[in-house]
């Protein structure tokens, strides 16, 4: 389907979502947490996708939410409204395929929020990272005072989120914010190679995956090494268990085929 604040794009198993708002510097409003929650669940059922990528572009990622939109609303407002983000971003994070996200420039507040419910994040040498909204009175209400600490530990995110201040790609990349950081001019190169490299895996074992680390965290270790045993069974029914395996033996690349 079409999207007015966004483009995507699918080619040889990846698809591309590219945030597509320039002269707001790809901020964050309802129809856009709307039209990716909308995407989202497209591309997760389509079976011809194996990896997602998110990107703003080789300018900026996304400056944040729209504050001209929030600035009037009240506690009656934002308890009753139907939460936009955080269907979108629970959209995304638990996709049953790996989702990289590309950052260029500011990936500030929501932009942030969004960046951390992929499963990996390249960023550019020129990126910006942080979650200002303390600064606006307010909080990171899109999942920031949370899935933050989980990724960086809670000293450091409570660091940033208190402070409300930017911070650069290399220190990102320092405190695991990011996976790794790349020229401008190489990131979405550098996000299709890993992409490319994801879609090669087998789609049953890559989904099974990410539940496990996914969900795990939300378990204790036994209950969590439980689940990961679980799946780790199931995985010996598929064809591509036989595939992965043959190939191996035989010394060749496998072939899976999602089955």
């Amino acid at each position: 389907m079409a999207y007015e604040t966004m483009i995507v794009e699918i080619e040889e198993g990846i698809a591309v979502l590219t945030l597509n708002r320039p002269m707001v510097l790809n901020a964050l409003n309802n129809q856009v947490f709307y039209e990716l929650a909308e995407a989202a669940s497209t591309i997760a059922a389509d079976p011809s996708v194996r990896v997602m990528i998110i990107t703003g572009g080789d300018k900026v990622f996304a400056a944040g939410a729209d504050i001209g939109q929030m600035a009037s609303a009240s506690a009656v407002d934002v308890t009753t409204s139907d939460n936009p983000s955080h269907r979108a971003f629970h959209l995304i994070e638990n996709m049953p395929k790996p989702v990289i996200a590309a950052v260029a420039g500011y990936a500030l507040g929501g932009g942030c929020e969004l960046s951390l419910v992929a499963d990996v994040r390249i960023a550019a040498d020129n990126a910006l990272f942080g979650l200002p909204e303390i600064k606006l009175g307010i909080l990171p209400g899109g999942g920031g005072t949370q899935r933050l600490p989980r990724l960086i530990g809670a000293g450091k995110a409570k660091e940033l989120i208190f402070g409300g201040d930017f911070i650069k790609a290399d220190e990102a990349l320092s405190i695991g914010l990011v996976n790794k950081v790349v020229p401008a001019d190489q990131l979405f190169t550098e996000a299709k190679k890993m992409a490319t490299r994801f879609a090669e895996r087998g789609a049953v074992a890559l989904r099974l995956a990410k539940s496990c680390v996914n969900e795990g965290l939300k378990m204790d270790l036994e209950a969590a090494l439980q689940y990961e045993h679980k799946c780790f069974s199931l995985l010996f029914s598929t064809e591509d268990q036989k595939e992965g395996m043959k190939a191996f033996l035989e010394k060749r690349p496998a072939r899976f085929q999602g089955r």
